[in-house]
């Protein structure tokens, strides 16, 4: 058996070094996570800590689901459907990956096992289903149903890219444009506004002032905000306690934190609307759709759900505790349980919020653009008034 170098963190926000024996990495964590610790990361014994990342796109994990989905339902053996995929692969890294798998299965494994030895490439919810399928002989229609989640999940992120990419490039233009007016246009014409005799207005003094600050102090004051994100970032890493109240922020910043929240959401209600549908219980479902997440706040309460359940609470009144959904979800969900028909009140909730994030982030994208123009506009404004009115008005008292 294995044995396994890990990095975790505790309850407290400690950090745990150690080794454990362990069939696979999947399996580490899981050890890990009945002791009460969180993994970070790990490593086979003799390993880096550091050890780069297998890269595999979402693009072609959906050629690899699609093109298995098709070879399986036609009855081709997985031998030679992974021998074939592995093939035609153009991502080296990843026919590596797909060898692996290969001989892995070739030796006695599944091919859940072999996946759960790559969790860089395939995740839980990845192996989870692989493994239903398996067990249920309804693999064909498990990577159907991945396939449409991983397309929907591109989709998303394609959509949520091109609403970040226009606000990120005009963010980038104005601060390279206020940075260049700050250091060097704007202490040129200081001395000659000063020479000018006259009262300086509020908004040209504050100007001046902001631009000796940062002449004297650029060396901490401009990269000051990308350290403080890094610290935040690396605080959240150690502390279990910070990191929550880092997620909790971010669900409440002004209209993002509404679409951040949904789009969690809608990633819970997407994978357990899909393994519910695959077969696995609700518990199970619960416990696989909480790790994809990606916010402790509602990870939490996901975890709440899942002992509301335990406890036997049913699932509308487990969600509706929450207050995390709103009243219509709650709804679906009771419909379903009284009708028998979970099934489809779950895809109903996975499609509810794959509308309302997609209308989210085709408002925010309908909003930002003028919005960050208007801003653009100010701060160019505020410097041009501050330095050329005092030399208007100059001008001006000279013709009179």
């Amino acid at each position: 058996m294995p044995n396994f170098f890990y990095r975790a963190v505790d309850a407290n926000g400690g950090i745990i070094e150690g080794n454990l024996e362990a069939n696979s990495e999947h399996a580490l964590e899981a050890q890990l996570r009945q002791s009460g610790v969180e993994m970070l990361r790990c490593a086979e014994k003799g390993a880096s800590l550091f050890r780069r990342k297998t890269r595999v796109s979402r693009k072609e994990l959906i050629g690899f689901c699609f093109h298995l989905e098709q070879m399986t339902r036609a009855g081709l053996p997985i031998l030679e459907a992974l021998t074939d995929l592995r093939d035609s692969t153009d991502n080296a890294a990843f026919q590596e990956v797909i060898g692996n798998l290969i001989s892995a299965v070739e030796v006695g494994k599944t091919m859940s096992q072999a996946m759960a030895e790559f969790p860089d490439v395939f995740d839980d919810v990845f192996v989870s289903l692989i493994a239903v399928g398996e067990e249920s002989g309804e693999l064909p229609d498990v990577m159907l149903k991945l396939t449409e989640s991983l397309k929907w999940q591109d989709e998303l992120m394609s959509k949520a890219k091109t609403v970040i990419l226009y606000p990120a490039f005009v963010a980038v233009v104005v601060v390279g444009v206020m940075l260049f007016m700050m250091l060097y246009v704007v202490p040129q014409m200081v001395d000659f506004i000063r020479e000018m005799g006259q009262d300086l207005p509020i908004h040209t003094r504050a100007l001046i002032a902001f631009s000796n600050f940062l002449v004297q102090h650029w060396w901490w004051a401009v990269p000051l905000p990308g350290v403080v994100l890094l610290f935040v970032k690396l605080q959240a890493a150690r502390s279990t306690a910070f990191r929550y109240i880092v997620d909790g922020w971010k669900l409440k910043i002004w209209y993002v934190g509404p679409i951040l929240s949904k789009l969690v959401l809608s990633r819970f209600a997407s994978y357990f609307a899909l393994c519910y549908s695959s077969g696995l219980d609700i518990l199970a479902s619960l416990r696989i759709s909480e790790d994809i997440a990606g916010n402790v706040v509602i990870r939490g309460a996901m975890q709440d759900i899942s002992a509301a359940i335990a406890d036997g609470k049913s699932l509308s009144a487990s969600i509706e505790a929450t207050e995390l959904f709103p009243p219509l979800v709650v709804r679906m969900v009771r419909m379903g349980e009284s009708t028998g028909q979970l099934d489809d009140a779950l895809n109903n909730v996975s499609y509810f919020y794959d509308r309302e994030v997609t209308e989210s982030i085709d408002r925010l994208k309908a909003i930002i653009e003028p919005a960050m123009t208007v801003v653009l506009g100010g701060i160019m404004g505020w410097i041009m008034l501050s330095v050329l009115g005092p030399i208007y008005e100059t001008i001006s008292s000279i013709g009179v």
